[in-house]
């Protein structure tokens, strides 16, 4: 059984210094812990395509794996990092709607906004910096600083066609 395993789902892409950087940082701080490449080359930038996308992959993982999850356009913006739960599996990333269908497609759900920072984080990397150091704490056991947040209401995207690429691949949201 996979636990204590911690799922990387970025849109770093395979090639480039980004992936083997999160990776070193987890490594560090959480030693000995696995660390799956589930998909890094989800849709550059597009957190709500994205958002489908991660969805339709998670279910083969047991409760208790660690998802960390980064697709983020607004890094350094205004967007808060969070931590989700959904049906047992944490997601740690970006509030920009990444987990907006994980969320409306649990059981049970809950939203935490990470109030921790570690000292030296860059405007641009927060994968690296904020997010990898919080994914390894909860691989560990450990808990991270983090208060509740109601969830927001995710139906402005029910019904709606999240992406084309072709004439006959079309996905839309209907839940």
């Amino acid at each position: 059984m996979l636990s204590n395993v911690i799922v990387l789902f970025t849109d770093f892409g395979e090639v480039g210094p980004c992936v083997g950087q999160v990776k070193a940082v987890l490594e560090h701080d959480a030693p000995g812990i696995p660390v799956i490449d589930l998909l890094h080359d989800a849709p550059m930038f597009q957190a709500r395509l994205s958002s489908y996308l991660l969805s339709s992959l998670i279910d083969i993982f047991p409760p208790d794996v660690v998802f960390l999850c980064v697709v983020d356009p607004g890094v350094g913006g205004g967007r808060a990092p969070a931590i989700v739960t959904a049906d047992g599996r944490r997601f740690v990333g970006p509030d920009n709607g990444l987990f907006e269908i994980v969320m409306r497609r649990a059981n049970e759900r809950s939203f935490r906004r990470i109030t921790w920072e570690p000292q030296d984080m860059s405007a641009s990397f927060h994968g690296r910096d904020l997010f990898a150091p919080v994914a390894a704490r909860l691989a560990k056991g450990n808990e991270v600083a983090s208060e509740a947040r109601p969830e927001e209401e995710a139906a402005a995207y029910i019904g709606r066609t999240i992406l084309k690429r072709s004439f006959i691949s079309i996905i839309s949201v209907t839940r």
